[in-house]
């Protein structure tokens, strides 16, 4: 089991809104995620929220791909247009890495490949202490 598949496991969150994790590796992960009737809010499409926990766990897999430990300081969402069934798609990808701080893309994609989100994520990777 990789990085990726563990985080999963192990956020009880992510893994009761049925979030898969497709693949990741060194500052990139992919998820997915099958659209059902608890993901949709009173409008008939799928909640912001649930959109939002979907990149923030691509984010997250992203950076933590390596052996320091980043935690979120700072994300942004834009949602381009509104989705009620098929499935999601999250692509996470480094875009700047320094020995504190990460920066994260994530785009969001319905099974037919148009933007639903675009969010960006800042991390900071925490160093150990040398003191």
């Amino acid at each position: 089991m990789n990085f990726g598949e563990s985080f999963l496991t192990s956020d009880r969150f992510a893994s009761e809104l049925g979030i898969v994790h497709e693949e990741s590796g060194a500052g990139h992960a992919t998820l997915s995620l099958r659209i059902s009737p608890k993901h949709l809010n009173a409008h008939g499409t799928v909640h912001g929220g649930v959109i939002f926990t979907l990149a923030d766990c691509a984010f997250a897999i992203a950076c933590n791909t390596d052996d320091v430990p980043s935690v979120a300081i700072n994300t942004s969402i834009s949602y381009m247009r509104p989705v009620s069934g098929g499935i999601l798609i999250a692509k996470a990808f480094e875009f700047s890495k320094t020995k504190t701080l990460g920066t994260y893309s994530v785009v969001v994609l319905d099974g037919d490949e148009r933007k639903i989100a675009q969010f960006q994520g800042m991390a900071y990777r925490i160093q150990p202490d040398t003191r």
